[in-house]
């Protein structure tokens, strides 16, 4: 018998228990397309935009226009703690992870602050310009029975 139980069937059951304890999680380290967030910070635009989708590799690879220009030079100054933008088609980069930037929705400028897996969107994906409906009774005159409701 193993280690005082009953029956050594006892004592693989209590094996298979220990064993199927849950067990400590590692942290699940970024990757984009195989590659770390070091290494995608470390690549030049020309290499990067072979790994981002189509549209993007399109948008590096024609240029970024004098609006984008801009922002990207204000983005790595580092001056400002947060960097406001109307440009919502600017494709969301390696270098601009842990930074804050103002997204304008059409009515107001949403903070964002960018994430690894953000990479490979756009700006504007994540300052939404619609807000989602939230339906209230219905209104004087809507159905029948409202027709005879006393106004307030």
């Amino acid at each position: 018998m193993a280690r005082g139980y009953t029956s050594a069937k006892a004592a693989r059951r209590k094996a298979r228990k220990r064993k199927g304890a849950i067990q400590a999680r590692k942290k699940k380290i970024f990757t984009y397309r195989g590659y770390t967030l070091e290494q995608l910070q470390a690549m030049p635009l020309s290499e990067l935009a072979e790994i981002m989708p189509a549209r993007i590799r399109r948008t590096i690879k024609r240029g970024f226009n004098v609006e984008q220009e801009r922002f990207l030079q204000r983005l790595r100054s580092g001056k400002k703690a947060v960097v406001r933008t109307h440009r919502r088609e600017i494709p969301i980069l390696p270098e601009f992870v842990g930074k804050k930037i103002a997204v304008h929705n059409g009515r107001e400028f949403v903070e964002i602050t960018v994430e690894p897996e953000m990479i490979g969107h756009y700006l504007g994906e994540f300052a939404l310009t619609r807000k989602a409906v939230k339906h209230s009774g219905p209104g004087v005159g809507a159905t029948r029975s409202s027709k005879y409701m006393p106004l307030k």
